[in-house]
């Protein structure tokens, strides 16, 4: 019965495996595939959306290209290929092209156009009979009413990394991820008289994460089953150069109307849903005023007040614990951006069945640790001393001789969980806890390795005061 209980478990346990990355090996290349189109990015569908221009600017484009100097990182010695493409002009005149705002002309190689007009003229004096330096020959080149410099300014690796894991009987499954941003600026110059007439300025992050499966199982002495399974994607960095430079044009053209740089064919087209969509992210952003969708200005405020409810679970010498509820205040100072200190008032209730029905009022004191303090979202530890106060009722026929009469129980406390910011001064947070009861007589009972405790799930609505700047 044994053998066939932990073959049927490590045979479910196979089936979790394959099924939690079944999304991974259905994407699995097992052919060769054929050329297609280029992706295109959601930017791209914005850009097309943009009203029409009065009249096409002739733009320029000289060099537009990576200035970071950044490389690939490897984890296995120096990579000499770069973290970003070096074809960032070639992309910016493509989306200068489609926009339908742009004609652009070409300067990049600007040596090769001007050697094959001299080779067109050569032939012709040479087999038509007609004078090279006639300026009948060849139609001028057009000439640019604004020049486009920048280029990829900044490439930022890691800013972001994390993962989280389980492992039970010998199952696990495991996830890592890692965020990197590139940065770009354009700037659009007047050939006139050289005046910088707009700078813009657009970032896009660069995902990359990895998840993996394994089984480890003995089904029999001496036979393992292992498996393991997984997969890995990193967001391609020059699609994500491609979005950016995108958006930066959509930038350009939307500001550049706004500062009567250059006309719209309809004049009420400024009030249409491109120009309204564009103008409510960019309030948004000034008003979160932040380097990142996730990183704010300020650090949890010096005073946090907050209320919290949740469920609550004993564990001891008893089976049948049943879920009770709990709810707290919360008053905590800052130390330090990192660490709080807090003070937690409140009541819990824990229930074994027929044996222990208990209330109890406790008061914590613990230090709060703010794993990422300037952004939105971040992990969150909890550790500290408490005290419990009992107000309970033991049926004493079921637990029996060397009931306690004590009311009052020191203990040691901890948490860990999220918190995430609704705006500079209001969060929410999600955490689970332990109470471990410093001796082993809360049910009544003296029993097993290790004493009493209970654990539970709370959620929480913090304020924060006095927001440092």
């Amino acid at each position: 019965m044994l053998h066939n209980n932990s073959l049927a478990a490590a045979y479910f346990s196979f089936l979790l495996v394959i099924f939690s990355s079944c999304g991974a090996l259905s994407h699995r290349p097992l052919q060769p595939r054929r050329a297609v189109l280029g992706p295109e990015t959601p930017a791209k569908h914005y850009l097309m959306e943009l009203p029409k221009p009065k009249e096409k600017i002739v733009a320029a484009v000289y060099k537009f290209r990576d200035q970071t100097g950044q490389y690939k990182p490897s984890e296995t010695g120096a990579s000499w290929s770069t973290a970003v493409t070096q074809g960032a002009t070639t992309i910016l005149i493509r989306t200068l092209e489609e926009s339908g705002w742009f004609i652009p002309i070409e300067r990049e190689n600007m040596g090769n156009l001007l050697n094959e007009r001299k080779i067109i003229r050569t032939s012709r004096a040479q087999y038509e009979g007609k004078d090279q330096n006639s300026e009948s020959l060849l139609p001028p080149l057009l000439f640019a009413g604004i020049i486009l410099e920048g280029g990829i300014i900044s490439y930022e690796s890691n800013i972001l990394t994390g993962g989280a894991g389980v492992r039970y009987f010998g199952t696990d499954l495991s996830g890592q991820f890692r965020e990197d941003r590139i940065s770009i600026y354009i700037r659009a110059v007047s050939t006139a008289n050289g005046k910088v007439l707009k700078t813009v300025y657009t970032t896009k992050s660069i995902l990359s994460q990895e998840v993996s499966a394994g089984l480890f199982r003995y089904v029999q002495a001496k036979k393992i089953l292992e498996a393991e399974t997984g997969f890995t994607y990193n967001e391609p960095s020059e699609i994500c150069v491609t979005e950016a430079i995108e958006k930066a044009v959509e930038s350009l053209i939307v500001e550049g109307v706004n500062d009567q740089l250059w006309t719209l064919q309809n004049p009420t087209d400024t009030a249409s849903l491109a120009f309204t969509n564009y103008w409510n992210e960019k309030r948004v952003i000034y008003s979160d005023c932040s380097t990142d969708s996730q990183v704010t200005n300020n650090n949890r405020g010096l005073i946090t007040l907050g209320i919290n409810a949740g469920t609550s679970h004993y564990s001891g010498d008893f089976t049948n614990s049943l879920v009770r509820p709990k709810s707290s205040v919360l008053i905590g100072a800052r130390l330090n951006p990192h660490i709080n200190i807090d003070l937690e008032l409140g009541w819990r209730g824990l229930m074994v069945s027929k044996k222990v029905d208990d209330n109890s009022f406790y008061t914590d004191l613990g230090f709060r640790c703010v794993i990422l303090p300037y952004t939105k979202f971040t992990p969150v530890g909890t550790f500290g001393i408490g005290l419990e106060n009992h107000i309970r009722s033991l049926n004493i026929n079921q637990v029996g001789v060397g009931l306690s009469n004590r009311k009052v129980f020191p203990k040691l406390t901890g948490a860990v969980g999220f918190e995430y910011l609704i705006n500079s001064t209001i969060g929410i947070s999600i955490a689970t806890g332990i109470n471990y009861y410093l001796m082993d007589t809360f049910d009544g009972k003296t029993m097993g390795k290790y004493n009493d405790f209970s654990w539970g799930i709370s959620l929480g609505w913090k304020y924060f005061l006095f927001n440092p700047k």
